[in-house]
């Protein structure tokens, strides 16, 4: 059964947002700092907020992740404005649009090894990007293969709220991307996109990081013949050794329940003056106040923000 979508009577069907977490481990500063965001972003604009849980690859999931991502989301005031989607409940969507991209030729089969693509591809600022040896080959649907995009003749330009004008050429940069692994999991550019629509995003606030995704979703939503999202991508936190704050980088998890002082230094970070902020009253009060004064344009043109090596996480 399909989760239902947001009620869009009220407040207003011009916004929706959504933060979607991977259930990999708890949340770290640096994504309660997006959470924090797109939820000031989608109620300054009087807008919806959806969680959405992307659990699409269980062997890199943490039992009990998600469970844990929801309470403390909850606990910090960010509540969904509709019932959490979790990817995992949504396989059939992502298999009928495969097989739709595929039937009508803008997808294909591919069973190039990893060590193939290395050594056929050629060189991008992305490393190795896929040099389109199987868009002819008519691989068997019984072989172990991925399905790939084609992304020839595609031209991508947009207008990131915070990171201004991209543009960008999907066969020079990475080549014909993945949609479907090896292994048959479905990639995550595919059902960010089939989700995106799905549960009618509007705008997407999410870190810098996946700006290089950005244009691989565009080029699968041009394909599709779906509405593109507006795009704002935050400057991600960065530890004390200067990398992201991140899981894989074993970033250590906020508190699942309300901490003033954590409130304080995210505010801080969004260019927001916890001083004036009614901390003490709760996480509610913070954020509608937060929501109050929130200007994304401070944030404009960064890259990165350092974590304060006494941050509380």
């Amino acid at each position: 059964m399909q989760p239902p979508k947001a009620d869009m009577s009220s407040p207003s069907p011009r916004y929706v947002g959504r933060f979607a977490p991977s259930p990999t481990g708890p949340l770290h500063l640096g994504s309660l700092f997006t959470a924090i965001a797109s939820w000031l972003h989608a109620r300054q604009q009087q807008g919806h907020w959806l969680v959405r849980m992307e659990d699409l690859d269980p062997p890199r999931e943490q039992t009990g992740a998600a469970e844990a991502i929801i309470t403390t989301l909850t606990n910090w005031g960010l509540h969904s404005d509709a019932p959490v989607l979790f990817q995992s409940e949504r396989l059939h969507a992502y298999q009928k649009t495969s097989d739709q991209l595929l039937e009508t030729g803008k997808a294909y089969r591919c069973d190039c090894s990893r060590k193939q693509v290395a050594t056929e591809g050629l060189a991008s600022p992305e490393g190795w990007r896929y040099s389109g040896r199987c868009r002819e080959r008519q691989v068997a649907s019984n072989k172990q293969h991925c399905i790939r995009l084609d992304s020839r003749s595609v031209q991508i330009q947009f207008t990131d709220e915070l990171q201004g004008p991209q543009q960008e050429t999907p066969e020079q940069l990475y080549g014909d991307f993945p949609i479907r692994r090896a292994d048959e999991y479905f990639a995550y550019q595919l059902a960010v996109v089939v989700d995106d629509a799905y549960q009618g995003v509007t705008h997407v606030v999410r870190g810098i990081d996946l700006l290089s995704s950005t244009s691989r979703q565009i080029c699968l939503q041009q394909k599709l013949g779906l509405t593109t999202p507006n795009y704002c991508h935050l400057p991600v936190l960065i530890g004390e050794d200067g990398q992201k704050l991140s899981k894989q980088n074993l970033a250590k998890p906020v508190p699942v329940d309300y901490d003033l002082e954590t409130m304080r230094w995210l505010l801080d970070a969004l260019a927001l003056d916890s001083d004036q902020a009614p901390l003490a009253s709760g996480p509610k009060a913070a954020l509608e106040w937060a929501a109050q004064h929130w200007q994304p344009q401070r944030l404009a043109q960064l890259k990165q923000l350092a974590a304060a090596p006494s941050s509380p996480c």
